[in-house]
């Protein structure tokens, strides 16, 4: 029995050493990995940077990008594991998971992860599990749709989705549900890497009204595409992250602010830093109105015969007219 009690006390004072507060006036290292380069991510990557400057932490940035692909993400968990890291950021749900996987005595904190629990990252949102805390970017898919179908007045909404990525998968599942709840019809085409997307949207175009994207990072990383074939094409977007229809082609966007999202993660980080526990800390959301951001581009509505109701232009912050963005 003794032997029973001195095992679980060692192991239970191995587990709490790992999780220990850094000496003060040390500089910690911190991995930052993202699962592709596009500028919400980006942002997500800066706010966590400048969350933890003002923190007033001296911090040395291993920043790396997985480009799309899960064995590269697996490659930089494990850099991560054998610098030994003091804490190691997860930029969408593919790395974040590889992270959770590979470091079991390292703090992870993942950023914009539409589902946690299903990504098996932690099993309630109320507190983290284990090592692993983060902020989620889970957006309100249901209404989005519907306010699309009362601007846009589309009857059939296509669907472009990575058919590998967890996100994707608790994604498309919401939109369906969307899709139901509206009264119109779905149209899907899956894809599996960035290269693809420009073919999807060709694939698609001629079988929907009007093009919905969630917070698919691989499709957003070949947002050029969507824009340029669905433009031509005169059919509107509406996007979940904002931070993609500031530079226009997008008919409407709604969605919280990526940076302040980073912010938000990198808060978390300091959390940690200064001693916090990952388990103790639950899962974040960005539920705040100042948080959010709702565009309108009128240029790409003009393009594609849509009249926008002068009260739903006075609820947007930000409005792309004249090949200009205005915010309020």
């Amino acid at each position: 029995m003794k032997k029973i009690i001195f095992t679980l006390t060692a192991a239970a004072l191995l587990f709490g050493s790992a999780f220990a507060k850094p000496a003060k006036g040390k500089k910690v290292k911190i991995g930052i990995a993202k699962i592709v380069q596009h500028v919400a991510l980006d942002d997500v990557e800066r706010g966590v940077m400048d969350a933890i400057k003002d923190a007033g932490i001296d911090a040395e940035y291993d920043l790396q990008n997985a480009n799309g692909d899960v064995g590269t993400a697996a490659q930089i968990a494990a850099q991560y594991k054998a610098e030994k890291v003091n804490v190691a950021v997860g930029i969408a749900t593919p790395i974040a998971v590889s992270l959770a996987t590979t470091l079991k005595n390292i703090p992870v904190v993942f950023g914009t992860v539409t589902d946690p629990v299903g990504a098996g990252l932690v099993s309630t949102t109320a507190h983290g599990e284990r090592n692993v805390t983060g902020m989620s970017d889970a957006i309100p898919t249901e209404q989005h749709i519907k306010l699309f179908k009362e601007v846009a007045g589309i009857k059939t909404l296509g669907y472009i989705y990575t058919s590998n990525e967890d996100n994707s998968a608790s994604a498309l599942a919401l939109v369906e549900k969307g899709c139901k709840e509206a009264g119109i019809k779905l149209v899907t085409q899956s894809i599996t890497k960035s290269d693809e997307v420009k073919a999807a949207c060709e694939a698609i175009v001629g079988r929907c009204d009007g093009l919905y994207l969630s917070t698919d990072n691989t499709v957003f990383s070949a947002i050029a595409s969507v824009v340029s074939v669905f433009g031509k094409a005169k059919k509107p977007v509406f996007s979940g992250d904002v931070t993609a229809a500031r530079q226009g082609g997008i008919f409407m966007a709604s969605g919280f602010n990526y940076y302040k999202a980073g912010r938000a993660t990198g808060e978390m980080v300091v959390k940690i830093l200064n001693g916090a526990k990952p388990a103790s800390l639950p899962v974040r959301f960005m539920t705040d109105p100042s948080d959010s951001d709702f565009l309108i581009d009128l240029d790409t509505a003009a393009n594609c015969g849509i009249n926008v109701d002068e009260k739903l232009i006075k609820q947007a912050n930000l409005i792309f007219q004249n090949g200009k963005l205005t915010e309020k």
